[in-house]
């Protein structure tokens, strides 16, 4: 597949990754095993080309593009490189949506499918169920009432002159209706501003979205070891142990669940479950179920195919497939380092901002910080988005 990219790395792809360069050479259709006999998944591995997660409606009954269709979107998605959107200027969304896209996000060239979604047939997530509605309508509702927007902001999301809203909502000192994982228009405790803020983003599932992402697979005789360098500087290892004991007790729940693999042949099957209750994929928590198999197709190519069931969400399973490429060992690195926030240190800065707001509030020097917008407020920077996302 084609190397070029539409668009320059993301931030923690060059840190991660330097530059990415050519396949180690390998005999075509040779077996690659480890010392011990079993498949060798072993590598830097990374997608070579953006496939949405879900197959667009432009697209509906495709499972690949056409070459022109390819062409078409590459274009489109080069153009967003020179597109630097402003806001109002002097106003807290254009503060907020200065984020240069040029620079902090991955443009890949277009792949061929329309979705990584193999089943079902229409490349779609299942419909929700009604509990995860609802759930989802409970969240948003609490989010827009902390924002109640004036007249200026009467669509409670973006456009909003001077970022100012009023008055303060009754439900401010309310809890949330579920545990947060996305931001509120408040800041009193960490909490309040959802995992990405809180450098807590990197989950599983993780298909790397249209931005891509790089793993490094080490391999022993007792388990398989991935580093997903995902996100700005969010990335986490994961240890699998290749065993026939059971899952953990279902009261001890982990981030990201409680892995069992085993060999089927040359494939490794992972069965993962266990999860908290406080990460949430796609509308799942604590019932996902994944099983996830691994397959070296040949000296340059990982197949990951993995199937989400959840129930209590999802009306059917469904499942995702996507070809990793293997990188040179030799000519990048994976600094296997969680970095984000420059440390951390945005977060403690981020609260006492608020808190030096409140101070300001009530020696009568500015507004009311409880009408101003932190999360939820849009931004021109919104609008300009990848279409196959």
């Amino acid at each position: 597949m084609s190397r070029r990219l539409v668009g320059t790395t993301c931030v923690a792809a060059i840190v991660a990754a330097a530059t990415v360069l050519g396949v180690p050479a390998a005999a075509a259709g040779q077996e690659a095993r480890t010392a011990w006999g079993e498949p060798d998944l072993q590598g830097i591995w990374t997608t070579e080309t953006a496939v949405p997660l879900q197959r667009p409606a432009r697209f509906a009954g495709q499972t690949e593009f056409t070459e022109e269709e390819r062409a078409e979107l590459d274009r489109e998605r080069s153009a967003l490189l020179a597109q630097d959107p402003r806001d109002e200027r002097g106003s807290e969304q254009d503060v907020g949506g200065a984020y240069n896209r040029a620079i902090f996000f991955t443009h890949k060239q277009t792949g061929t499918r329309t979705s990584l979604i193999v089943d079902p047939p229409d490349g779609r997530i299942p419909p929700v169920t009604a509990e995860v509605q609802a759930r989802r309508q409970a969240f948003r509702e609490y989010q827009l009432a902390l924002l109640q927007p004036t007249d200026v902001c009467r669509n409670g999301l973006g456009g909003c002159a001077g970022g100012q809203y009023g008055p303060v909502s009754p439900r401010r000192n309310e809890p949330p209706p579920s545990y947060p994982t996305g931001s509120f228009n408040r800041s009193d405790n960490p909490e309040d501003r959802g995992l990405g803020e809180r450098c807590m983003s990197a989950r599983l599932p993780d298909f790397g979205g249209i931005a891509g992402y790089f793993l490094q697979i080490v391999q022993s005789p007792q388990t398989v070891s991935i580093f997903y360098d995902t996100g700005q500087g969010q990335g986490w290892q994961r240890v699998i142990p290749i065993t026939d004991r059971p899952h953990l007790p279902s009261h001890i729940r982990q981030w990201w669940g409680d892995s069992r693999g085993r060999w089927e042949g040359d494939t490794l099957v992972v069965d993962v479950t266990n999860f908290s209750a406080k990460t949430d994929y796609q509308g799942s928590r604590e019932n996902l179920h994944l099983v996830e198999r691994w397959t070296r197709l040949d000296s340059g190519t990982l197949e990951y195919v993995v199937t989400m069931d959840d129930p209590t969400t999802w009306t059917r399973p469904w499942t995702v497939q996507l070809e990793l490429s293997l990188q040179s060992n030799e000519a990048n690195r994976i600094y296997k380092e969680p970095r984000c926030h420059e440390g951390n240190y945005g977060m403690p800065a981020l609260l006492a901002g608020a808190r030096a707001e409140e101070r300001e509030f009530a020696a009568g020097e500015g507004p009311d910080p409880a009408t101003l917008c932190t999360a939820g407020c849009g931004s021109a920077f919104d609008a300009n988005r990848d279409p196959l996302r």
